[in-house]
């Protein structure tokens, strides 16, 4: 991993109103290395806005902020549609999918139905579930 100033980028990226992301974060905070911030980029302000309500250090907001960030990131987390062009409703540009899926750190993904994406072979866990799994998942890859 990479570091910017001794400190490793986490990047969380959702969209619609951040609540994947922002329970992702209050999961993350508690258990992140120390020299770890949480960075939230949303795809619009609204969930820019909660995922920095629920502890994030600094968020952005835009293609651009996807593009930037995720060039820089040392681990990305989100819903599964931010690797989908138009994924999350329209919401993701092939821009920002692009950004994200060709963007070197690890990705930890929240496998979610509604944005048409079946993962054969995942089972079938309620949203809180896979959050938590996800959180463990992002932990141990920190602590590798």
């Amino acid at each position: 991993m990479h570091s910017h100033c001794g400190t490793r980028i986490i990047l969380v990226i959702d969209g619609q109103g951040g609540g994947v992301g922002s329970q992702l974060i209050r999961l993350l905070l508690p258990r992140l290395p120390a020299d770890c911030e949480l960075l939230a980029v949303g795809t619009n302000a609204l969930a820019t806005g909660a995922m920095l309500r629920a502890g994030a250090a600094q968020g952005a907001t835009g293609e651009n902020a996807v593009r930037y960030n995720a060039s820089r990131a040392d681990l990305i987390l989100g819903p599964i549609g931010i690797l989908m062009a138009n994924g999350i409703l329209g919401e993701v540009s092939p821009e920002m999918a692009s950004a994200v899926s060709g963007a070197p750190a690890p990705k930890v993904l929240i496998p979610t139905s509604t944005c048409g994406i079946h993962v054969a072979g995942v089972e079938n866990c309620r949203l809180e579930e896979y959050l938590r799994r996800a959180a463990e998942t992002a932990v141990h890859i920190l602590s590798a």
